[in-house]
């Protein structure tokens, strides 16, 4: 029995290398140490962990694919994935926060931007000495972003930007917003729009019961200038912000993962411990189906996330792959989070225990960077050929 480690029941350890597991051990530690101690007062209070930022920065959550020569670790994809997987173990927030600060905004410049932007940004946002937000969603647009109304008229050697975005996580805490617009011939375009530009205003959005420890925002921009200068010169057309949303989801393929295993180890530790009629919860036949039952969920996520991520490195990854990987593991963790918040009892609605924060933060990433129900689109679209968006 000394075999069968609940959350690695098939032994992928062994598919690790020595520097995957160093990243995910040093992001564990980090968790468990600096993160799991305060996260429950902080979601309580609505607020993210700022103070955070430049151990985070220090560690290499910020942008950790990102070559050297521009302040990142140059990690490959499933060193990340465990990154993310550990961090989201911690609070789907947090991640966010990380997750929007590389794949969001340091990959986009990356890949579209200028060498004068590159060199400009990344450093910056990698030490944590800059927070970026990415600008997509909007009141009237979100599953279909190309319906975006945001406009971006050219005034000589400016841009005249003028709309509104919506649920954008760290946008009140940023230092440059990429701003995604309709030009004047209806073709996307991206712009960093740098905290303090005149029309330009980021309040934060209250009262939310999920993603409590996470910044979330509204973008507002009335007539705001930027020169051209802070066009992102590669970013033409909306396959531009929708490769990002595919970097990204990656990434919370593997954070669900976390949430999953961390509410499954606490359900797990809880019925070994919780006496009922005269032995432990753990002892009775309906907890211990719903024990193999999430832990059999929690092996398919690990090994779809895995297989997802060597495919990455390999090149051969298509946004359909990445569509199912977030699709099945978001929802996987969203189950295994209530069945183990019922498992709990009572005790399951206090923030001491974990699984209803992350019942609740699940909740979110269920609907962002593409909802449920879209994501099976997509894949119904690869199995058939046949688009069904519309």
């Amino acid at each position: 029995m000394e075999r069968f480690r609940a959350l690695d029941f098939m032994e992928l350890e062994d598919e690790f290398s020595e520097e995957e597991r160093m990243v995910r051990d040093a992001v564990r530690a980090f968790v468990d140490e600096r993160i799991l101690p305060i996260i429950g007062k902080c979601y309580d209070e609505g607020r993210f962990p700022m103070e955070l930022v430049p151990e985070m920065a220090a560690i290499g959550l910020f942008g950790p694919t990102i070559p050297e020569e521009y302040g990142g670790q140059g990690l490959k994809a499933v060193a990340y994935g465990l990154m993310c997987r550990e961090l989201e173990r911690g609070d789907s927030g947090v991640r966010s926060m990380a997750s929007v600060q590389g794949a969001l905004v340091m990959w986009p410049i990356l890949e579209y931007g200028s060498e004068e932007q590159k060199k400009r940004w990344i450093p910056k946002l990698a030490k944590g000495e800059a927070i970026g937000c990415f600008g997509l969603t909007e009141p009237d647009a979100g599953s279909n972003p190309g319906g975006m109304k945001t406009r971006a008229r050219r005034d000589g050697n400016n841009w005249i930007i003028n709309g509104q975005k919506m649920w954008i996580t760290n946008g009140t805490i940023s230092d440059v917003s990429i701003v995604w617009a309709k030009d004047e011939q209806g073709t996307v375009r991206g712009f960093l729009v740098e905290k303090g530009a005149r029309g330009f205003s980021a309040p934060e959005t209250k009262l939310k019961w999920s993603l409590r420890s996470s910044v979330t925002s509204e973008l507002v921009l009335d007539d705001v200038c930027v020169p051209d200068s802070a066009r992102l010169p590669k970013a033409e057309g909306l396959k531009a912000p929708l490769s990002c949303l595919t970097q990204a989801r990656y990434g919370i393929a593997w954070g669900g993962v976390g949430a999953a295993m961390a509410c499954f180890d606490e359900a797990l530790n809880y019925s070994k411990t919780r006496i009922v009629f005269d032995k432990p919860l753990a002892g009775f036949q309906i907890p211990q189906m719903k024990l193999a039952e999430m832990a059999t969920q929690i092996t398919l996520g690990q090994m779809l996330a895995t297989r997802v991520g060597r495919l990455k490195e390999a090149g051969r990854l298509s946004h359909f792959q990445i569509s199912m990987a977030k699709r099945n593991n978001i929802h996987m963790a969203l189950q295994i989070a209530r069945a183990c918040r019922d498992m709990l009892g009572a005790n399951g609605i206090l923030l001491e225990y974990q699984s209803g924060r992350h019942m609740c933060n699940l909740e979110t990433v269920y609907t962002y960077e593409g909802t449920h129900d879209i994501h099976t689109l997509a894949i119904g679209e690869a199995v058939t050929g046949i688009p069904a968006y519309r």
